[in-house]
C-alpha cells in the first residue's frame, strides 16, 4: 500500500479534537478504509514530527498533518485539506481557503486553538 495521501496528527486527549477528528473520520471511512487517509495519535508518537521541528506541545495546540510529498500542514491547513476530501465539505475549503479568506481563517483558527489549549492545559487533559 503506498503513503496516504494525508497523514493527521491530533491529540485525543482533547474532547473536543478528539470528536471533530472522530467526525472526519466517520466522513471519511472509504477514504480511511482505502489508505488514503490516515489519522493519528500524537500522544502515542510524540516524537513523530520532530523532524519538521515540531513539538508535542505544538501538536496538542494545533493540528499537524503531512501530505503524500511529505509536506508538513498545520491549523487551518490541516482542516481545508480534510474539507477538500471529504464528500459534501469542498465547499468549506474553496470559502474558508481561498486567498482572501485564507489569512483570516488562519487567525481565526489559530485564536481558537489557543483558547481550547489553554482550556485543556487548565483541565489538566496532559
Amino acid at each position: 500500500m503506498s503513503a496516504p495521501l494525508l497523514t493527521v496528527w491530533y491529540n485525543t486527549r482533547c474532547p473536543v479534537c478528539d470528536a471533530g477528528i472522530r467526525r472526519q473520520r466517520w466522513r471519511l471511512i472509504e477514504t480511511v478504509k482505502a489508505g488514503r487517509i490516515a489519522f493519528r495519535d500524537i500522544n502515542v508518537e510524540p516524537a513523530a514530527l520532530s523532524a519538521f521541528g515540531a513539538s508535542l506541545e505544538d501538536i496538542r495546540r494545533r493540528l499537524h498533518a503531512t501530505d503524500a510529498e511529505g509536506r508538513l500542514l498545520v491549523g487551518a491547513d490541516v482542516a481545508i485539506a480534510l474539507w477538500r476530501m471529504t464528500p459534501g465539505e469542498s465547499w468549506l475549503a474553496a470559502l474558508f481557503g481561498n486567498a482572501i479568506a485564507l489569512p483570516l481563517t488562519r487567525f481565526a483558527y489559530d485564536r481558537f486553538a489557543d483558547l481550547l489549549y489553554a482550556w485543556n492545559r487548565h483541565k489538566g487533559r496532559w
